[in-house]
């Protein structure tokens, strides 16, 4: 089904659609999800809570943009919701449109998707989230600090700090060549 016409049958409430939608968008949201909320459990309900605001929103969505980057902002702020009601908050990385058999090039060292994410992992939640919406999803510092509730200077202190342990992490989780 062409993506416009599967909105339109989602609006007017179709099932199927629905799940067509489900399948198709539910791996790239849970991903998202999943590297904001360590817990499988809690990841999956934050999923079905993105997409009941999905669905409940799509009349608002104009085909103004991407339909993907639409939805995947909803998953980002759902996460966020989920954190602050249950006041897990200290932060997370989102490693977007990266999959599993691709590398990356940390100093001159390639490592591995699922290295990254297990690092990542042993973030605080503070560190983690703040890392994700600034070096990932490219939010400004002023937005960070709107969405978390905190100031700009803790946003920045934030994402220094993430990254300050991030290096210290790969070093002692031995994912690179230290020598």
């Amino acid at each position: 089904m062409v993506l416009k016409q599967l909105i339109k049958s989602c609006i007017k409430g179709d099932r199927g659609a629905q799940k067509e939608m489900y399948q198709i968008y539910s791996p790239v949201l849970y991903a998202i999800i999943k590297r904001y909320v360590k817990s499988d459990f809690d990841a999956e309900d934050v999923l079905i809570d993105s997409f009941l605001k999905i669905y409940q929103n799509l009349s608002k969505f104009r085909n103004e943009g991407s339909f993907e980057g639409w939805i995947k902002k909803i998953a980002v702020r759902e996460s966020l919701m989920f954190l602050r009601r249950n006041k897990v908050f200290r932060m997370l990385i989102e490693v977007d449109n990266i999959s599993v058999h691709q590398k990356i090039t940390y100093q001159d060292q390639e490592l591995e998707y699922q290295d990254i994410i297990d690092v990542l992992q042993l973030l605080p939640v503070g560190y983690r989230t703040v890392f994700n919406l600034y070096e990932i999803e490219g939010y400004k510092h002023k937005e960070i600090a709107e969405q978390l509730g905190i100031s700009i200077n803790t946003s920045k202190s934030q994402l220094r700090l993430a990254k300050q342990r991030l290096r210290k992490l790969i070093k002692e989780q031995n994912i690179i060549n230290t020598a």
